[in-house]
């Protein structure tokens, strides 16, 4: 969801105002928007006497503000809370802002690090947060693979301060089982789409989805699992939402239920009519948004035709016809992650929990009953 322009503003003002000046590419960073978009802000903001904007920076028009520290500040010393998430990752947008406001209104300082999209990047950005004076940190990796995210449990887990999780749920057993995580009930997700669907009368239905993080694999699992259990259901199937989102099994060619398929040169359209589904759900947004194009394009209209569920609700509901969306509660998983870290830097002894919220349903207007 796009923040608001005043508020982007505010969040430029508070930034510049704590530091005394800073990069406009700095800022356009920090807060995943473009270089443009934050250096037309500056302008206006320079324009209404607020700040002075130089070359390429943007400089207090006061004394720099010092945040006031905490009274009786959790563990130690106020130090700084690394807030480590992967670039380019909109789902996580909301996430994010939500932990920051929680960090911010307790006093502590927050310092947020983008990691690539490379092989074991948090890594080393959590070393370096962690060498540079660290108390505490949240973090949600990428873990495109399930083997990425098992390589990282053991140093993730010797981190040696406060940790939360967000929006990743580590394997049951794992070294990472006993930290605090606070992640999305997908499963949960998965059944508000396919009951939504069962009950407008569809009984043969195509998930298309990434398999390229936790949530991807999660999803996946789910649906199959759900899928399989209703007896509504007569058929089903699994395929990839887009190109490079991973690499399903695609070894039975079979059809029937059960199969994880490959789209094929028919695309989605092809598989729905192999299938004779009549719905689909499509993870995430922005590949539903497409995939409900490339339907038009082969003559499949959305509901008219096809029934559609995405799941995300990033931006679902800007498509030309709006998308009815699961929509996970993620501004709040980063309120309650951050809220757990602070209880954490605040009462070290305390017992690790793994929270998990529940989404909720947007119905707008890509379902219809058959």
């Amino acid at each position: 969801m796009r923040e608001p322009s005043d508020v982007r503003r505010q969040r430029i003002l508070a930034v510049v105002r704590s530091r005394g000046s800073v990069r406009v590419a700095d800022l356009a960073a920090e807060l995943e928007v473009s270089v443009v978009t934050v250096r037309r802000d500056v302008e206006e903001l320079a324009r209404a006497g607020r700040l002075r904007r130089g070359h390429g920076v943007a400089r207090s028009v006061g004394p720099v503000e010092q945040p006031p520290a905490p009274a009786g500040p959790p563990a130690g010393e106020g130090a700084a809370v690394a807030l480590v998430v992967p670039e380019r990752h909109t789902y996580l947008y909301e996430t994010m802002h939500g932990a920051r406001t929680v960090l911010e209104e307790a006093g502590l300082r927050v310092a947020l690090h983008i990691a690539p999209q490379a092989v074991g990047a948090e890594r080393p950005i959590v070393e370096r947060a962690l060498a540079d004076g660290a108390g505490g940190l949240l973090i949600a990796p990428r873990w495109p693979t399930a083997a990425e995210e098992e390589a990282d449990y053991a140093w993730l887990a010797g981190a040696g301060v406060p940790t939360v999780v967000m929006e990743r749920r580590p394997r049951r057993g794992s070294a990472l089982h006993a930290m605090d995580s606070v992640c999305s009930d997908h499963w949960y997700g998965m059944h508000l789409a396919i009951e939504h669907l069962v009950a407008l009368g569809h009984r043969r239905i195509v998930l298309a989805a990434r398999d390229d993080s936790p949530t991807a694999r999660a999803l996946r699992s789910a649906f199959a699992e759900i899928a399989e259990e209703r007896k509504e259901i007569e058929d089903w199937a699994v395929t990839l939402s887009a190109p490079g989102a991973g690499s399903p099994d695609a070894g039975g060619a079979a059809a029937g239920p059960g199969r994880e398929r490959q789209a094929g040169a028919g695309g989605l359209a092809g598989l729905l009519r192999e299938h004779r589904a009549t719905a689909a759900v499509l993870h995430g947004d922005v590949d539903a948004l497409m995939l409900v194009q490339q339907l038009a394009d082969s003559g499949v209209r959305v509901p008219h035709d096809c029934s559609v569920v995405a799941y995300d609700d990033v931006v679902a509901a800007f498509g030309s016809t709006p998308l009815t969306a699961v929509a996970p509660p993620k501004a709040a998983v980063g309120r309650v992650a951050a809220e757990l870290l602070v209880q954490r830097l605040a009462r070290p002894g305390t017992g690790a929990r793994r929270v998990e919220l529940l989404p909720e349903l947007k119905v707008r207007g890509s379902a219809r009953e058959l």
